[in-house]
This record gives structure tokens, sequence and C-alpha cells, in this order.
């Protein structure tokens, strides 16, 4: 009989350990699916996205419905092979974006950007996006390589070239919470150097 028992309990915990094996597969590949972390490079994105910040991609988000304006995504460069940029979408396809003294207008009225980006003094377009691309700026208009400067003189952003949706800053900690379309991002006043009195 004791014999018996040690097998029924090793059966048990192999049976345990396989389960938990697959378990963790299956939830691996749904989390592939799905998700991705993204690690903010350089400085366009500032103030609302830093340097070295972390983020959570949602990769289905556009397969459910579809891209926004204010959006911010993960995306393959176009400009540079290998590469991920992210950046906010302006323009949605079909639209004329023209840009004066840094402000963006879609289709010849000025664009609410409740983000609060840093403007630059810039002039483009117009330029209507065309069919299934979008047009996107960096928050950081000075810093940004973006829809403005691509192929020489500009361009959409293929929406095949889109990988998700940026969603949830995660790191540093001080940056924890979504991130939004309609809002500055986590990021905003944590790492800007304080303003000096007069």
């Amino acid at each position: 009989m004791i014999p018996q028992r040690r097998s029924s309990r090793l059966g048990a915990v192999l049976r345990d350990l396989i389960e938990a094996v697959v378990l963790a597969a299956v939830l691996f590949l749904v989390l592939q699916f799905t998700l991705q972390n993204t690690i903010v490079e350089g400085a366009s994105m500032e103030p609302n996205l830093v340097d070295r910040q972390w983020l959570l991609v949602n990769k289905v988000a556009y397969r459910l419905g579809e891209p926004e304006r204010g959006d911010v995504i993960v995306f393959h460069a176009p400009d540079q092979p290998g590469k991920d940029f992210i950046k906010r979408i302006i323009g949605l396809p079909g639209e004329t974006i023209r840009i004066q003294d840094g402000r963006a207008t879609v289709d010849g009225e000025a664009l609410d950007e409740p983000w609060a980006p840093r403007w630059d003094a810039s002039n483009y377009g117009p330029y209507t996006v065309p069919a299934d691309q979008y047009f996107v700026l960096g928050d950081n208009r000075m810093r940004s390589n973006d829809s403005r400067t691509w192929n020489g003189a500009g361009g959409g952003l293929e929406a095949e070239q889109i990988v998700g949706k940026a969603w949830l800053s995660v790191w540093p900690r001080e940056t924890w919470g979504p991130v939004r379309a309609d809002a500055p991002g986590p990021a905003r006043g944590l790492f800007e150097p304080p303003v000096a009195s007069p």
C-alpha cells in the first residue's frame, strides 16, 4: 500500500507541474501577442514622456478599433529600418494638415492639443493624409523626427507600420499611470527643471 501512495503523490505532483508549465506557456504567448514593453528613447515626446521611460503597448487596440487623434503610438520607423518610434497621431486619413508657427490645423481648424506639447516655430504643409496613413508628431516638436521630415518632404505613416497604442507607463515609478490622449502625460512636470523666480 505505501508504494502505491507514493506513486499517486508523484503522479499528482507531475500532473500539477505539467499544468503549471502549460499555463505559463499559454500566458506567455497571450502576453506576447497582446502587449509589448517599450522604452522611450530621446527627447521627442517630452515633456509628456521622457527618455528611458518604460511603457506597455497594447498591440491589439487597432485590431478592435481605429487609431484616433491624440493616441500615442509605437510604430516601425519609416526612415530607420529595424527601429521603433513613439509619436502622437495628429492627422487621420483624408484630413489636410498645416503647421504655421508651430501650431497645427486640421482641415483649416486649429487643433486642440490638451496634451500640451512643446511647440516650435516651424511651418509645414498643407499635406493631405492619404488613405490608410496617419500624420504623427512628437510632443517636443523641436526635437522630433516625424511626419514633417520623412522622405525629405514629409509624409504619412502607413497603418501597417503601427505596432500598437501606448497604454501604461510603468517606470520610473513616479510616472506610473495611463498614457492619455486627452491630457498631459504621466511624466509631465516630474523631470523638468524648475522655473527660476524673477
